[in-house]
């Protein structure tokens, strides 16, 4: 009797077993830099890339804004058609600037 119970309930404690959890989704944090912040970093990046490719800021446009985990990225180019990636950290304090 107590095997014939033990085969009965074999199945349903696999199929518990075999049952996978589902776990939430994990989103990142983000942090949102002001719209003051966030033009100064522009006009930061369009002086450094003015210097850099010997032109004036005015000839430079920024053509992306993207935020990672730890850090900010503008891209843009030249009228010259010389692309540039200006990065900056998560407080917005200018990192590098990046020839492409």
């Amino acid at each position: 009797m107590m095997i014939r119970a033990m085969w009965i309930l074999l199945p349903t404690l696999l199929a518990g077993c075999a049952a996978q959890e589902t776990s939430p989704a994990q989103n990142a944090q983000t942090k949102k830099v002001s719209p003051v912040r966030s033009l100064d970093m522009e006009q930061l990046c369009k002086n450094r890339a003015a210097e850099r490719y010997n032109t004036g800021a005015q000839k430079i446009d920024v053509t992306a804004f993207e935020q990672f985990q730890g850090s900010y990225e503008l891209q843009g180019f030249t009228a010259r058609n010389e692309s540039f990636i200006c990065s900056f950290d998560a407080e917005g304090h200018f990192l590098h600037l990046s020839m492409r």
